[in-house]
């Protein structure tokens, strides 16, 4: 039985390597190449658990245009990649390539949305996807047949999330958390979400009143704060929550492609990441990593 089609949010994997190993990671050179390394050992250890028919690796835009029409603060406030991870970042889709993994990438979409797009592909064919992120906005696409591994802080491990995981989490399902994100507010992409609500209570309007616009329908029947927050805000909530919302373009279904240890490896070296080369080299299969 073909296993499912992992769709990987390659951004978010390079950040987290870099800021988790020391820059001190050189290799030809002497370029940094700690994001690279740490990237390709997280790949390369749920490939091997996995054993995913196909991955895809995704690139975007740091911030869509129509997002940012929508909300001009948002992201910001995010800081300037640093010099020696944007270096990174231009070296890594031909290297993962050279292990077999596809590239999928957009000049106006985000990597969120094409992650999203691969995973309605797949199923739309009858498959199953894993989205590999740390973005608990990909939890939208929670399904029967696609799951979430989203990646804990450090350099190893994940847990794997279905959409009866985002129920027990937030007490709402996969298809309302666009609207508890506009409720609620995401830091980190730099929406304030509506004024004194908390994660608790916009699990709670969503409940109750079933929608965003739900909620903005029936303001009246909450506390006066709430209701005046969901009033004088019902426009710009209404943005969060179209920012927060995938956008699903049309894209190929990718074809099964096995991962190449040996193109791997020769990728490794020309990037004077020996060790990684050699362990690559060394392997028999995927089993042996």
């Amino acid at each position: 039985m073909p296993g499912s089609l992992l769709a990987v949010d390659v951004p978010f994997l390079l950040y987290r390597s870099f800021f988790a190993l020391p820059d001190s990671i050189t290799g030809r050179d002497d370029h940094p190449v700690n994001a690279l390394l740490g990237a390709a050992n997280a790949l390369l250890r749920i490939v091997a658990d996995r054993r995913p028919r196909a991955v895809v690796i995704c690139f975007g835009a740091e911030a869509a245009h129509y997002r940012v029409k929508l909300y001009p603060n948002y992201h910001a406030a995010r800081p300037e990649v640093p010099e020696a991870l944007a270096w990174q970042f231009a070296q890594a889709p031909g290297f993962f390539e050279a292990f077999g993994w596809s590239c999928a990438s957009s000049d106006d979409l985000e990597a969120d949305d094409l992650l999203g797009s691969l995973a309605s592909v797949e199923v739309a064919a009858g498959g199953e996807a894993l989205i590999l992120t740390g973005d608990r906005d990909m939890y939208q696409c929670a399904a029967e047949r696609v799951h979430v591994l989203f990646l804990k802080s450090g350099i190893t491990g994940f847990e794997e999330v279905d959409a009866a995981d985002v129920k027990r989490r937030y007490g709402i399902g996969p298809e309302l958390v666009p609207d508890f994100i506009a409720l609620r507010g995401d830091p980190s992409d730099g929406l304030p979400g509506a004024s004194g609500v908390g994660p608790k209570t916009a699990a709670e309007l969503l409940r109750v009143h079933g929608s965003l616009e739900g909620a903005i329908a029936g303001a009246r029947q909450e506390r006066p704060r709430i209701a005046q927050a969901l009033t004088q805000q019902a426009d710009e909530l209404r943005a969060f929550r179209e920012i927060a919302e995938l956008r699903t373009v049309p894209l190929e279904r990718p074809a099964d492609r096995p991962t190449d240890l040996s193109g791997g490896a020769k990728a490794a070296r020309g990037l004077g990441l020996n060790r990684l080369a050699e362990r690559l080299e060394n392997a028999g299969d995927l089993g042996d990593l």
